[in-house]
């Protein structure tokens, strides 16, 4: 477990038991309150190369501009608040990197990665994500799907061609009709939220929510307090039960309001634009 003033987290990646490569990346940064996961597709290691750049283009760029905000400030025109506008415009430049690289380097061609981010900010959070890995939300003993697959069975999920259950037995629930790097441009999915005391938060990517079920992760969330234990476990039983991909997770308990520690020249642009 990580601990700090404001987290509790723990993160947990295994290369599965039939992949040779772990295309999977992670990272925090606990310093702008931002938690990101990717899953990378492509031959030749491009997939890992792909979830690398995503992570480490998106940090890069929010770790300059989220210090430089008001917290919670919202865009009236967009509706947003002004972390979510930079969160999104982060996982947009990542996206412009990759398929760049792809465009460049023929080795690359077809590279991809999907992306999920939490983001925390007073006593807000955003989540961001485009392809199928998930972000999760712990609160009052309920486990709830806080993102929507952007793969080809959601789509015929919401369209009623198939329920929930039937999903679940397919083959091809890993058919993504959005990723970084597919294309020039993508489309990001925004949501905001309040962070409430209790909540624990879990981020992974398919490997681990095709293997275990909402009532698994919930026995684990419930009677595991140590969340690295916990993540562990999760792993663990992800491979028992096939372990036919990758596995990347990230847990996540708040434990108070989260304020980024800015620099003093942005403290006194704060105070002059509030003046």
């Amino acid at each position: 477990m990580n601990p700090d003033n404001t987290f509790d987290w723990a993160s947990a990646t295994d290369v599965g038991r039939v992949r040779n490569n772990n295309e999977d990346a992670l990272a925090a940064s606990t310093e702008i309150g931002i938690f990101v996961l990717a899953d990378g597709m492509g031959g030749h290691k491009s997939g890992e190369i792909a979830s690398n750049l995503a992570i480490t283009t998106v940090l890069d760029h929010l770790s300059h501009t989220l210090p430089e905000l008001i917290p919670g400030r919202i865009d009236e025109d967009i509706g947003y608040t002004r972390e979510s506008i930079a969160i999104r415009e982060a996982i947009i430049h990542a996206n412009e990197t990759i398929h760049q690289t792809a465009q460049k380097q023929i080795e690359y061609e077809g590279m991809g990665t999907t992306i999920v981010l939490l983001g925390f900010y007073g006593p807000r959070m955003t989540v961001a994500h485009v392809g199928d890995s998930r972000v999760y939300r712990f609160r009052n003993e309920q486990l709830e799907q806080l993102t929507s697959d952007h793969t080809m069975l959601q789509e015929l999920v919401d369209r009623g061609f198939y329920t929930e259950e039937e999903a679940q037995k397919s083959m091809h629930k890993n058919l993504v009709t959005r990723a970084l790097g597919a294309d020039a441009t993508v489309a990001v999915d925004i949501q905001e939220d309040l962070v409430l005391p209790g909540d624990t938060y879990l981020l992974c990517s398919d490997g681990l929510h095709d293997f275990v079920d909402s009532t698994h992760i919930i026995e684990y969330i419930t009677t595991i307090d140590d969340l690295n234990k916990c993540s562990k476990q999760l792993i663990e039983e992800a491979n028992r039960n096939g372990g036919r991909d990758n596995i990347s997770l990230i847990l996540i308990r708040p434990k108070g309001t989260f304020r980024i520690k800015k620099p003093l020249i942005s403290k006194i642009k704060s105070w002059i634009s509030k003046k």
